[in-house]
């Protein structure tokens, strides 16, 4: 799920964590949830982590808030095209912006 490197894991744990403490409520959700997984054991089993869809839709929002890339790597258009009414002619970079699409109503 995540990409390689530390700070991408880290990055990814601070957004989430941010989030969660501005929304005491999905805080709650989500402690409720991992409670009612490893509360039996007494400690996080990676066998049970399937179980954690709420913490998973968390990341999975963290993500789309906050990518870990804004940008996608560069391309260049083959043939001339048209995006939403915009011409792109052959041999243009063109760029995706991952931030925005996270946004975009």
């Amino acid at each position: 799920m995540f990409a390689a490197g530390s700070e991408t894991s880290s990055g990814i744990v601070l957004w989430g964590m941010s989030q969660i403490i501005k929304n005491p409520k999905v805080m709650e959700e989500a402690q409720v949830e991992v409670r009612r997984v490893f509360d039996k054991k007494g400690h996080v089993d990676e066998t049970e982590l399937h179980q954690l869809i709420y913490l998973k839709s968390i990341i999975k929002e963290t993500l789309r808030l906050h990518p870990t890339v804004p940008l996608l790597l560069p391309r260049e258009s083959r043939e001339r095209c048209q995006i939403n009414g915009y011409d792109i002619p052959a041999k243009t970079r063109v760029a995706v912006n991952v931030w925005a699409i996270g946004r975009d109503q």
